[in-house]
């Protein structure tokens, strides 16, 4: 009886188990719109890790290139860096990139985009445990004219 009861239980557990749940969200993504010849863009969105971590990277096949970035004031002037070491997700905060903060770069662009597009893309999340995770997302171009909000994504520097 010991044998059943205890099988049952590992079964059990492996059940509850199930497949891995996802730790990290995106929401609200979108790419800004660009007219022709022109050759960058920039994707925002809403991420959250449920346990925390890092977004190391993330790629679209209609960029040569993609960097995350930050963009901050010193003094009366705006800088952009990348940010080569990824972006810190804290544990269960809701991390927004957006115009005037954390966003990310599509540059040398093969394509123009166009409202209405869908972009595939796909990030990688290294959580704090040192397991990743991909998601791979279609995000829709809006206008290049769009209302968007302007508020800081973080504390201006």
């Amino acid at each position: 009886m010991k044998f059943s009861t205890i099988t049952a239980a590992a079964a059990l557990l492996v059940l509850l188990a199930g497949p891995a749940a996802a730790q990290t969200t995106v929401a609200d993504a979108w790419v800004r719109g660009t007219v022709a010849q022109q050759k960058a863009s920039g994707m925002f969105a809403k991420i959250t890790s449920v346990g925390g971590g890092r977004l190391v990277s993330v790629s679209t096949p209609v960029a040569g290139v993609v960097e995350i970035h930050e963009m901050s004031m010193e003094g009366n002037t705006m800088r952009m860096r990348a940010l080569p070491n990824g972006l810190p997700l804290p544990a269960g905060q809701t991390v927004s990139l957006q115009p005037g903060g954390y966003h990310v770069m599509l540059m040398d662009l093969k394509q123009t985009l166009n409202a209405g597009d869908q972009v595939p893309v796909t990030l990688l999340v290294e959580a704090n445990d040192g397991k990743r995770e991909t998601l791979q997302i279609q995000v829709p171009v809006r206008a290049l004219g769009s209302p968007m909000p302007m508020e800081p994504a973080h504390p201006m520097k």
